[in-house]
C-alpha cells in the first residue's frame, strides 16, 4: 500500500507515510507509538519473511517452518531458551518501552494482514504466517547475537585447547595475540614475533595421514567499520561519523532505511532499521550521528562442571547441587515434534564439552535482563557525543564499538552494552568455578566504562582488531580480534590528510589498496622470476596494481597463493589437534595467523617446515601450483582470470539455497566485486558491507547512504533493487530521503 488513506481502526492520532523514488520512508506524526505502528506496518507490508526469519532463527522454531533441514540449528539455540528469556525482558521493561513493542506489534500485524496476500514466501512453504508480538523483537535483537557472538564459547574453547596440547613455544607462535598491524585506540602495535625453539616433527605420529583444510580469509568475518573526524577536520566545525557494517548480504538486505519525526522536538531521526523493532539502529537524530562494529572482545566464559561420581550433580560453592532440567518441545514441519532436554546450571545452560569430554556451562551476557532491551530508542532523546556515551553500558545489544559524532563537532567512543566484572578470573581461561573464586560481580559502572572522548588527533576509528590496551583491555578481554591490517589501513587514511568531507569519508569506505598483501606479492614475485615456465604468471603478479580490483588476475593469484600457503605451513598443527578433536578446525582463533606465516615465508625456518615438503621453495612452489589449479577450472585462459571472476556476487534470497527457481526472480546481478578482506572496502561474493553510511549531524543532506539490494523483498515492487547499482559502483547516493513520490496516511 503506497499511497491513499487506511481506517486501521486502531490509532487515536494519525501517521503520515512518505516514500521518496527509493521507497525511503519518512514518518510524520505527534504520537510515538503512532510512528511506531507506521514503522510496524512497513516492515510488515516489504520484509514481514525477513522478520519472520530472524525471531525463528533465535527462538529455535525454524523447523517449523521449513521442516528437519533446520532441526539441528533448532536443537542448538534451543539450549538458550531466547523466547522465554524475550518475555521475562519484556516485563522488565519501562512501561514507555512496553507500549511502544505493543504499538509495533499491532502495526506488523495490520500491515500484514493488509497485503492482498500473504508474502510469497508462504504459498511456496505452504505455510501461514503466525502474528507478531512484542517477545518477537526482542528475539530480533537475540538473532544479532547469534551473528556476532558464539553462542557456545567457540573462540575460547579452541584457544584453551591449544594453550594445553600444544608445545608453549609452538602456541605463543601459532597463536599470537597480536603484532606488526594493530593499530588501537589506545595503546601501541605487539613487537615481532620470536621464532619457536621445538621441532614440527614433535607434533608428528608416524602413519598418520596430514590433515588439509582450505584456509579461508581469516579476516572475511560478521564485523564492520567505522570512524569518525572531529570538527577541527571539517569546514562547518561538525563531527562527521562513517559506518559501514559487514554481514552476509542476501535479498532482501538486513536494513530497512526509514526516518521519523520525534514528536515533541525538532528532531528527525533517520538511518538503518532492523525490521523487527521500532528503532535506527545506526544514524543520525540531527544532532547526534552514530555507528556500530562488532568489538570481537569477550562477553561470555566457558565453564567446565565437575560433576559427582554419578555424572547427575555437580559442585557448586554452596556443595552439590542438581541440575535443572526443562524440556523443550520442537515443532518439525512434516514430522513429529523433538522434545530437546536442556540442563541447566546456576551460571547457564550446558552447552558442549571441551577437549577432555568435560561438560561446559556457559556464563554469556546475552542471558541476563540487561542482554537485550530497546534502550536504543533513547538515541532518539540525545543531544551530544556526551550524553550518547553515558548511554552505553545500558544498550541492550551485542557489544558493539560505539563511535559517536555530535553537530558541535565532538567525537567519541566506547562500548555499547554492559560489560561484566569479573572476578578472580581473566577470561582468557576457562576455569571451574565450584569454589566460589572465581565469578562475575554484576557489570562495570558507566565510570568504569571504557571511554575515548576528544582526541587530540580528532580521529577514532575501529575495524573489529583489538581497541584498547592496559586496563581497558584487561575488562574487554579477547573474544577473537581480528588482524589489524583492516584498522590500520583507515587510520593511516585518515591521517593522510587533515580536512575532511563527506565524500573524503566515502573514499575511505571504497579504498580497496592491498596494503597488507603487498610484501606477498613482492615475495611472490622474486618466486616466480626465479622458475621457468611461469614467465605468463610473473608478468600478471607484477601487474597486479596493487588492489583488490575486479580487473585484477595478479592480485586474485597473490591472495589465494598466501592462503593456500598458510594451508601447507600449517597443517601439522591442525593435523595434531584432530588427533585430540576429530573436527577440531582453526576457526576464529587462527584470526592472527598471519604472523606466523609471515614468519615461516620470509625466515624458512627448517624445523618448522611440513614433513611432507622438502624445503620451503618446494612448498611455495606447490602453494602457487594450487591456486593456479584451481583458478584453470574453469577454463579461461590466465589473462581472464580476474578476481572479479572469484569475486561476482551471489546475493539470494535465502530460500535461493533449496529452490533454484527462487534466483530466477530474486537474485541480483552476479557483478564482480573489487575488494577483499584486510582492506577497508570488504568484499566477498555473499558478504560485505550490508550498509554504508557517512553523515554530519544537522548536515543530513550531504550525507551519504549505501545498501545493498533495496527496500522491498518483493521482486514486482518499485523498490526491488533500487539503489543497489549505487552499492555496486560506489556512487555517492543521498543519505536524506529525497522528494515525496508517495504518501499514505494511517488513521
Amino acid at each position: 500500500m503506497l499511497e491513499g488513506e487506511i481506517e486501521t481502526g486502531e490509532l487515536e492520532i494519525p501517521v503520515e507515510i512518505q516514500r521518496d523514488h527509493q521507497g525511503v520512508a519518512f514518518i510524520r506524526s505527534d504520537d510515538r507509538g503512532s510512528i511506531a505502528y507506521a514503522l510496524g506496518f512497513l516492515h510488515a507490508q516489504e520484509r514481514f519473511f525477513q522478520m519472520d526469519l530472524l525471531r525463528r532463527n533465535s527462538s529455535g522454531e525454524l523447523s517449523e517452518l521449513v521442516g528437519t533441514a533446520a532441526l539441528e540449528h533448532d536443537q542448538g539455540i534451543r539450549l538458550h531458551q531466547f523466547r522465554k528469556r524475550a518475555e521475562r525482558n519484556i516485563t522488565a521493561m519501562p512501561e514507555e518501552q512496553r507500549a511502544l513493542l505493543e504499538r509495533y506489534a499491532d502495526g506488523v500485524n495490520f500491515g500484514l494482514e493488509t497485503l492482498g496476500a500473504y508474502p510469497w514466501e508462504y504459498a511456496l512453504l505452504s505455510q501461514t504466517p503466525r502474528k507478531w508480538v512484542p517477545a518477537d523483537s526482542l528475539l530480533s535483537i537475540f538473532s544479532m547475537y547469534l551473528t556476532l557472538q558464539s553462542e557456545t564459547g567457540k573462540f575460547e574453547r579452541r584457544d584453551n585447547a591449544l594453550a594445553e596440547l600444544l608445545p608453549k613455544d609452538l602456541y605463543d607462535f601459532f597463536v599470537p595475540k597480536g603484532g606488526i598491524w594493530d593499530a588501537p585506540l589506545i595503546g601501541n602495535a605487539r613487537g615481532p614475533l620470536a621464532l619457536p625453539d621445538t621441532n614440527i616433527a614433535a607434533l608428528e605420529v608416524s602413519g598418520q595421514p596430514m590433515a588439509y583444510l582450505p584456509m579461508q580469509s581469516e579476516d572475511m568475518i560478521v564485523g564492520s567499520n567505522n570512524w569518525a573526524v572531529g570538527g577541527a577536520l571539517t569546514s562547518h566545525g561538525g563531527a562527521i561519523v562513517a559506518d559501514d557494517m559487514h554481514l552476509s548480504i542476501t535479498v532482501p538486505n538486513i536494513w530497512y532505511r526509514a526516518g521519523w519525526e520525534v514528536p515533541g522536538s525538532e528532531r528527525e531521526m533517520r538511518g538503518a532499521s532492523l525490521p523487527g523493532g521500532p528503532i535506527i539502529v545506526a544514524g543520525s537524530n540531527g544532532q547526534v550521528a552514530w555507528g556500530f562494529t562488532n568489538t570481537t572482545a569477550d562477553w561470555g566464559d566457558l565453564i567446565p562442571l565437575e560433576l559427582s561420581a554419578n555424572g547427575g550433580q555437580y559442585r557448586t560453592p554452596d556443595g552439590w547441587t542438581d541440575f535443572a532440567v526443562e524440556e523443550e518441545l520442537i515443532e518439525v514441519k512434516g514430522g513429529e515434534p523433538v522434545t530437546l532436554e536442556v540442563r541447566k546450571t546456576i551460571w547457564g545452560p550446558v552447552v558442549a564439552k571441551n577437549h577432555h569430554g568435560t561438560p561446559l556451562a556457559y556464563r554469556w551476557v546475552a542471558h541476563d535482563v540487561r542482554g537485550a532491551n530497546m534502550n536504543l530508542l533513547l538515541m532518539e532523546q540525545v543531544s551530544s557525543t556526551r550524553e550518547a556515551l553515558d548511554l552505553a553500558p545500558q544498550l541492550g545489544i551485542p557489544h558493539q564499538n560505539f563511535v559517536v559524532g555530535d553537530s558541535a563537532g565532538n567525537i567519541g567512543w566506547t562500548v555499547a552494552g554492559p560489560i561484566p566484572r569479573r572476578v578472580g578470573l581473566d577470561g582468557s581461561r576457562s576455569v571451574s568455578w565450584a569454589d566460589g573464586t572465581a565469578y562475575w560481580d554484576g557489570y562495570l559502572s558507566l565510570a568504569e566504562q571504557p571511554r575515548v572522548y576528544n582526541p587530540p588527533s580528532h580521529r577514532i576509528w575501529t575495524a573489529n582488531s583489538r581497541t584498547m590496551d592496559g586496563e581497558y583491555l584487561k575488562v574487554m578481554g579477547d573474544g577473537g580480534y581480528a588482524l589489524g591490517a583492516r584498522q590500520q589501513q583507515i587510520r593511516d587514511d585518515l591521517f593522510a590528510r587533515e580536512q575532511f568531507d563527506e565524500q573524503d569519508l566515502l573514499d575511505i569506505q571504497l579504498d580497496d589498496r592491498a596494503v597488507f598483501l603487498q610484501r606477498w606479492q613482492e615475495q611472490l614475485q622474486a618466486l616466480t622470476d626465479d622458475i621457468e615456465g611461469y614467465e605468463e604468471v610473473a608478468a600478471q603478479i607484477e601487474s597486479w596494481g596493487g588492489r583488490a580490483s575486479a580487473e585484477s588476475v595478479g592480485y586474485r593469484i597473490v591472495r589465494n597463493f598466501r592462503l593456500k600457503f598458510i594451508e601447507l605451513a600449517t597443517a601439522p598443527v591442525l593435523t595434531y589437534m584432530r588427533r585430540h578433536e576429530e573436527d577440531f578446525s582453526f576457526g576464529r582463533v587462527n584470526r592472527q595467523v598471519e604472523y606466523p606465516a609471515w614468519a615461516m615465508l620470509e625466515k624458512e625456518p627448517e624445523h618448522l617446515l611440513n614433513p611432507e615438503f622438502q624445503t620451503w621453495r618446494a612448498l611455495k612452489i606447490a602453494a602457487l601450483d594450487a591456486v593456479l589449479e584451481e583458478m584453470a577450472e574453469t577454463d579461461l585462459p590466465l589473462n581472464e582470470q580476474t578476481w572479479g571472476v572469484q569475486n561476482a556476487a551471489r546475493i539470494q534470497h535465502p530460500l535461493g539455497k533449496a529452490v533454484s527457481l527462487v534466483n530466477w526472480f530474486t537474485a541480483m546481478p552476479a557483478d564482480p566485486l573489487s575488494g577483499d578482506s584486510h582492506m577497508p572496502r570488504v568484499q566477498s561474493s555473499t558478504n560485505g558491507a550490508s550498509e554504508r553510511l557517512v553523515v554530519a549531524p544537522g548536515r543530513e543532506e550531504s550525507g551519504i547512504f549505501h545498501m545493498a539490494t533495496g527496500q522491498s523483498a518483493h521482486p514486482l515492487s518499485p523498490f526491488f533493487g533500487n539503489g543497489h547499482r549505487d552499492w555496486v559502483e560506489g556512487n555517492p547516493s543521498p543519505f536524506k530521503e529525497k522528494e515525496t513520490t508517495y504518501n499514505l496516511r494511517l488513521n
